[in-house]
């Protein structure tokens, strides 16, 4: 099967069997996983070549908190904690950077920086921010939100869940290519934990094939659950109150569930190594499963 093509600026990922994984780096003091480990400009990056090292494809940075129930950044703040990070990583490691943000202007700046890819939890609603991306190029990842991260947790209501996130990241997708963002710069990504409760979260997991219209089934999908409160509250513990290490195996059970559905292309994670190890172990599965089936019975 010919790979499928991701462009970011003047990079080209290949989208085939194997996910890639997008390690994330928080600069922020409240994120609700690692808020405030990695607010200064040397400990992000330390943290950053860290996960290089454990074999991330990409780095995502981000300086504002979309956890639910927080608060919005202003620009200023945001720019303080990305800007310096990005242009550091860009100078020390070849690891394309993404920057994890809803504000034009942190986007223009980073992708000046060195970022080659906005990955924008609204779904690039501001006008702005769909500039930026067309004008420079930079892939995107096409998030689909109900409300904000300060509301998107009270009441969150679909007609059907599958069927309405498909709709909306298919519209989305239309619209930006009416503007002249190319095709092959789309990342879609249904948004788990974003305006969704548990059983909408479940649903989308055990759909993710769907979610992803068949007009657009050439673009790949981000799948981004590590660490998030609803792993617990699956397992029978007490959402986000629970200690963030209990969810490394849940998170870790979801994305070889995208993996061996074959649905989840880009795997965001805190947890770089023990995904990587899930990732390698499952091409190796994989490939001798393809093996013994080549072989005449």
């Amino acid at each position: 099967m010919k790979p499928r093509l991701w462009r970011c600026c003047q990079h080209r990922f290949e989208i085939g069997s194997r996910p890639l994984v997008m390690g994330i780096v928080n600069v922020t003091p409240d994120s609700f996983s690692d808020g405030g480990q990695f607010a200064s400009i040397e400990s992000a990056c330390d943290h950053a070549l860290k996960l290089v090292s454990e074999g991330a494809d990409i780095l995502d940075i981000g300086g504002e908190s979309t956890r639910p129930g927080s608060q919005a950044v202003d620009v200023v703040e945001e720019l303080r904690r990305v800007v310096p990070v990005v242009r550091a990583l860009a100078q020390k490691t070849r690891i394309p950077i993404s920057v994890d943000t809803s504000k034009p202007e942190v986007a223009r700046q980073a992708l000046d920086a060195g970022a080659i890819i906005i990955n924008d939890v609204t779904g690039l609603r501001d006008p702005q921010m769909r500039e930026v991306a067309k004008r420079t190029g930079a892939g995107v990842v096409v998030m689909h939100m109900q409300g904000t991260p300060a509301t998107m947790q009270t009441n969150p209501q679909y007609a059907n869940v599958v069927r309405d996130i498909r709709d909306y990241l298919a519209n989305v997708s239309r619209e930006l290519l009416e503007i002249g963002i190319d095709r092959e710069a789309l990342c879609l990504d249904p948004g788990i934990g974003f305006g969704k409760t548990v059983e909408h979260n479940l649903q989308l997991l055990a759909h993710l094939g769907e979610t992803r219209d068949a007009e657009w089934q050439d673009r790949p999908v981000c799948l981004g659950v590590s660490r998030k409160g609803f792993i617990s509250k699956v397992c029978g513990r007490s959402g986000m109150a629970d200690p963030i290490p209990n969810r490394l195996a849940g998170s870790l059970a979801i994305a070889c569930f995208g993996m061996v559905d074959g649905s989840a292309n880009i795997l965001r994670v805190h947890d770089v190594r023990e995904t990587v190890d899930a990732v390698k172990l499952h091409a190796a599965i994989t490939a001798c499963r393809t093996a013994a089936d080549s072989v005449p019975g």
